[in-house]
């Protein structure tokens, strides 16, 4: 299902203006904080009205402020994921499941709630109460309820920012089935590279308010502008090959170049997007000898700029893939490096972050 979305909004000094489209997937709000994601998101859930907007999900129009057009959130038929899962602390969480549903009976699409539960492993969760379940846990319920509701769209506003890092690595993969089994649009917003090259098919990056970049993950996030600080990196794709010499390794095709990762529950021919901070992108100007990295990519730089903290942001060209790297700026200046030099690149594998993956 398509949806498209033209906002112009005015919150004190702040003003956010985004336009843009999608087909269906999962379309990430990526940015900094405070850059308008949420929002955006907001508007689109019907709990902010915008000074000027249209909102239109496939043929039904759900905003459209020339026309005093304005349903409100229940009338939508969208469902909401916040950061904080809001149960309800006195039901259980068969309960708090069947609050979705009774949203679902006003209309003519259901969930199959059996399916829903499977998918999210909630099976052994639902006699007990939210106050015996972790953190993970209640977001998966939530994500349960909303999806009980059987909405056209599902918002979900940085759902694991609450989370730690295991916590998070374990509702990942509840996430990604839903973007893989369910025919249903996701409008997700995050400010982590990381969630966003892993979950998202589109991204729309945003910053002080406005929509500053539109495409494809791997073009949007590998932009070293949309994603500045400790996060900045590459962001690739390509096919999963079997590694014939070590059965617990598998290789990532890229154009040109190969890497190879652990192979936890990769399989042959799985189209695949991995993150690789810059950060954890060593460099030598000659071919390294007798080091434990698997991935050493020979590659050209194609650009060297100064960064945040006297350090130096390198553009590479390996194979065909456009690889970014940041080293000291002493680093830098004792290698003497400049455009056009032959360089090495060596990977950590453990900075790969792709689904079954250590990251």
């Amino acid at each position: 299902m398509t949806f498209t979305v033209e906002i112009r909004h005015r919150q004190g000094g702040f003003r956010i203006e985004a336009e843009f489209a999608s087909e269906g997937g999962v379309t990430a709000l990526f940015g900094r904080s405070g850059s308008g994601k949420t929002s955006v998101l907001r508007i689109v859930g019907g709990l902010v009205r915008p000074d000027h907007g249209r909102i239109l999900v496939g043929d039904q129009v759900l905003l459209d402020t020339n026309k005093g057009i304005c349903l409100p959130p229940h009338r939508r038929g969208l469902a909401y994921v916040f950061q904080e899962p809001r149960l309800f602390p006195h039901l259980t969480v068969r309960q708090n499941l069947g609050y979705g549903q009774w949203f679902a009976r006003s209309r003519s699409s259901f969930a199959d709630p059996e399916k829903i539960i499977s998918m999210l492993g909630l099976e052994a969760l639902l006699p007990r109460r939210p106050g015996l379940l972790s953190g993970g846990e209640k977001q998966r319920v939530a994500i349960g309820r909303a999806l009980l509701a059987a909405p056209r769209i599902l918002l979900m506003d940085e759902p694991l920012s609450a989370l730690d890092e295991a916590r998070k690595a374990e509702i990942l993969p509840y996430i990604e089935r839903l973007r893989d089994e369910l025919n249903l649009p996701i409008l997700y917003v995050s400010h982590s590279v990381g969630e966003v090259a892993r979950l998202a098919d589109h991204v729309v990056a945003m910053a002080d308010g406005r929509v500053t970049g539109i495409g494809g993950a791997s073009e949007i996030l590998g932009m070293q502008t949309m994603a500045t600080g400790r996060e900045s990196g590459s962001v690739l794709e390509g096919l999963v090959r079997l590694h014939g010499e070590d059965p617990d390794l598998a290789a990532i095709e890229l154009r040109g170049c190969c890497l190879l990762v652990p192979r936890g529950d990769l399989h042959e021919g799985q189209k695949l997007r991995v993150h690789i901070p810059a950060r954890e992108v060593l460099l030598a100007t000659a071919e390294p000898h007798g080091i434990s990295a698997l991935n050493v990519l020979r590659g050209e730089i194609q650009a060297l700029t100064g960064s945040d903290g006297g350090a130096v942001d390198l553009t590479l060209l390996c194979g065909e893939e456009v690889l970014r790297a940041r080293i000291t700026g002493l680093s830098a200046k004792r290698m003497d490096l400049a455009v056009g030099q032959s360089i090495h690149a060596i990977i950590k594998t453990v900075a790969l972050n792709a689904p079954g993956l250590a990251h």
